[in-house]
């Protein structure tokens, strides 16, 4: 009950999506790459993975809501 307002905000604001697809799509792209390759060689080259997925697809989403 504490949560309600916040677990429904998408009843109130079109903009917020109903479900976490986007989310779930967003990090499809790097469990790929750990399946295939086994891991990642390195902790730098995990992190530097995660930043630029992480800005390019903060970029695609912010370019499709304009």
């Amino acid at each position: 009950m504490k949560c309600q307002d916040h677990l429904f905000t998408f009843l109130n604001n079109p903009h917020v999506p109903f479900d976490n697809n986007a989310s779930e799509r967003a990090i499809r792209k790097i469990k790929v790459k750990q399946k295939v390759c086994g891991c990642f060689r390195t902790n730098e080259g995990a992190n530097a993975c995660m930043i630029l997925h992480s800005i390019a697809d903060t970029a695609k989403k912010n370019i499709a809501v304009r």
